[in-house]
């Protein structure tokens, strides 16, 4: 679920509580969280919403500043439904925080290489690959690095996601970069020859 940077600032503020999207099904789950480049949007409840009793209420709470101008948005009926998905809030993104953190300790790091051992059971050296491509490749198309790592795109992509939950990697609109604790991992892993 993507939002515009000015929607996400209105969620933050409170102004924007309410998003509408047609989808075949919920790319959210109630409960659930999106993060996005201002911080994580915690998902409440998600309903299918009946086009015909859509308020300029549910507009407004949405961030649109008429019932047209969100009709617009969500397009012609061509029975897809319309979820109805409250924004409960948006609050910082921990990895934030985590990808600064440049010095590891001994248990950061006993704890990243048995992850990366478990991750890489199939393929050996895997994800430290993928550190020192993105290290060695900043701002390179995912697919360019996929290719070069002889793996497909998406599984690429969904390996690099994993990396970011650890606060190794950032998202770039083109390509990734590490982070300083990426950097620092990667000079251990180095330092091990790893």
């Amino acid at each position: 679920m993507l939002f515009r940077d000015q929607t996400l600032a209105a969620i933050a503020s409170g102004e924007v509580t309410l998003a509408f999207r047609r989808w075949r099904r919920p790319t959210v789950k109630a409960g659930g969280r999106v993060r996005t480049a201002s911080g994580v949007v915690l998902i409440g409840d998600i309903v299918v919403a009946e086009m015909s009793a859509l308020s300029e209420r549910d507009a407004s709470a949405a961030g649109f500043p008429t019932l047209a101008a969100l009709r617009e948005m969500l397009g012609p009926d061509d029975g897809t439904p319309v979820y109805r998905i409250e924004l409960t809030s948006i609050e910082p993104d921990e990895r934030a925080a985590l990808r600064g953190e440049a010095s590891l300790s001994d248990a950061d790091w006993h704890a990243l290489t048995a992850r990366f051992a478990r991750w890489d059971k199939t393929a050996p050296g895997y994800f430290p690959s993928i550190l020192r491509a993105i290290g060695a490749h900043p701002e390179v198309r995912a697919a360019d690095l996929a290719a070069k790592a002889g793996v497909e795109t998406p599984k690429f992509k969904r390996d690099v996601r994993k990396l970011g939950e650890f606060g190794l990697t950032e998202s770039l609109k083109i390509g990734y970069r590490l982070s300083p604790r990426g950097e620092a991992v990667l000079e251990k892993l180095r330092e091990h020859r790893l």
